[in-house]
């Protein structure tokens, strides 16, 4: 029967297809798998009887012989029966990223260990190339916005052009006449610096959301980042007959976000709502975005009074590619609610009252 037992127990080793380890309660090692020798890189022949944190590195193996002292003076489990993220160090010394779990072999006194590690690479490459490929979609999806704003930008930056231009034809006729009044060209040029300024940050805003570095989050004031995008989507708005209006709470608490990420997240809110207003036939087509604190969390809220979401979509609503719009690529609410939760918030839609459609954000406060 011992026999069956120990040829079960070596089949199970080397069937199984992570690294298995058993170890004694000095932590030297008693059985070595295939899969353990496939990812460390050394042969079983050469660690039987060695220390396990030959495995580790320096740190690792440190507090892996201060659990193994403490259970055998307390008989406490710490990491007994859990499992938790370690650096694993491979024969050549490289180290790479591994899951351990450690089991008590039941019965066994002294006691003994039997350890499970999961080679966490493939893992972590696929996890890195997953998030570089959500960050190009995210770059994509901004710049394809701002593309589609490219009329309605237009249209803002001609305004100061053409003030400019008036202005300094002004100067220039009030220069040719005798006793040029000084004061009133004074006057006209600093308008002229006025409406530079002006199609200067209008550029600036635009480049801005174009960027592809979001850098660090920082704690800010989300009325200041919503006004920043004020000239940009009122131009837009105009171009459709749509009023738009701001409602912002004072005093709110700052939230800590990527700006450029929540800067695009408003955006696909407020076109998808001028969007749907277009479609509107009849009355006054109104847009309206707010902010207010409430249940502990700021909320930003992108409410129109179109004709709302149909109801064959809102259970997909959120989901990539369930779009309404002829020839829409169904991204913009997905994208923005992976950017909304990846700052640990929600994005909701709810009806709007009489008619439209409400989408709700909501981010922790600093």
């Amino acid at each position: 029967m011992a026999t069956e037992s120990t040829d079960a127990l070596v089949a199970l080793l080397g069937a199984a297809v992570d690294g298995v380890v058993v170890i004694d309660h000095l932590g030297k090692v008693e059985a070595f798998n295939h899969a353990a020798e496939r990812q460390f890189g050394y042969r079983a022949a050469e660690l039987l009887g060695r220390n396990v944190n030959v495995l580790m590195t320096e740190e690792e193996g440190r507090a892996h012989d201060g659990h193994l002292s403490r259970y055998l003076a307390t008989r406490v489990p710490q990491i007994i029966g859990k499992g938790r993220e370690v650096t694993a160090r491979r024969k050549d010394g490289s180290v790479f990223p591994a899951f351990l779990s450690v089991g008590l072999i039941a019965g066994a006194e002294p006691p003994r260990y039997v350890c499970f590690i999961q080679d966490l690479t493939l893992r972590r490459r696929t996890e890195e190339n997953s998030r570089r490929l959500q960050e190009r979609l995210w770059q994509v999806s901004r710049l394809a916005t701002v593309g589609e704003m490219a009329s309605g930008i237009a249209h803002e930056l001609n305004q100061p052009l053409t003030a400019i231009a008036n202005y300094a034809q002004a100067c220039d006729r009030l220069l040719a006449k005798p006793g040029a009044d000084l004061e009133e060209i004074r006057g006209a040029l600093q308008e002229i610096a006025g409406q530079a300024v002006r199609a200067g940050d209008i550029i600036r805003r635009l480049r801005g959301l174009a960027r592809q570095d979001e850098g660090p989050t920082e704690a800010t004031d989300i009325n200041l980042l919503i006004s920043e995008l004020t000239d940009l989507v009122g131009a837009e708005a105009r171009s459709q007959g749509v009023e738009y209006r701001l409602e912002l709470a004072n005093a709110l608490p700052r939230v800590e976000l990527h700006r450029a990420q929540i800067q695009q997240v408003i955006l696909n809110l407020t076109r998808n709502a001028i969007e749907a207003l277009a479609q509107k036939v009849d009355g006054r087509r109104t847009l309206v975005l707010g902010t207010a604190f409430t249940g502990g969390a700021l909320q930003i809220s992108v409410c129109d009074d179109g004709p709302g979401v149909s109801v064959a979509i809102r259970r997909c609503l959120f989901d990539p590619f369930c779009s309404s719009k002829a020839g829409g690529a169904g991204l913009g609410l997905a994208i923005s609610r992976t950017i909304v939760e990846r700052h640990h918030g929600t994005l909701n839609h709810r009806a709007n009252v009489p008619t439209g459609a409400c989408f709700i954000a909501q981010l922790p406060v600093v």
